[in-house]
């Protein structure tokens, strides 16, 4: 599956619990999601993707700005 060029996988563990997994740069995030429905648990999956996403953009102008510090 893919959220915003991020591929996720989403395994069905047992009944009702799901595992999703993906990575941006070297990161590996899991994580497990309890539902019966297959779509929540993706949704859910792509909400963590989502939050992670903005949380890179957040950290973005500190690390660049860090760049010019070090010139």
């Amino acid at each position: 599956m893919n959220r915003r060029g991020i591929e996720f996988s989403l395994v069905q563990v047992e009944p009702d619990l799901w595992q999703w997994q993906f990575q941006i740069g070297k990161t590996v995030t899991t994580g497990r999601t309890r539902t019966s429905l297959r779509g929540m648990a993706a949704h859910r999956a792509q909400q963590r993707i989502d939050r992670e996403l903005g949380k890179s953009r957040e950290l973005a102008p500190a690390w660049i700005a860090s760049l010019s510090d070090a010139s």
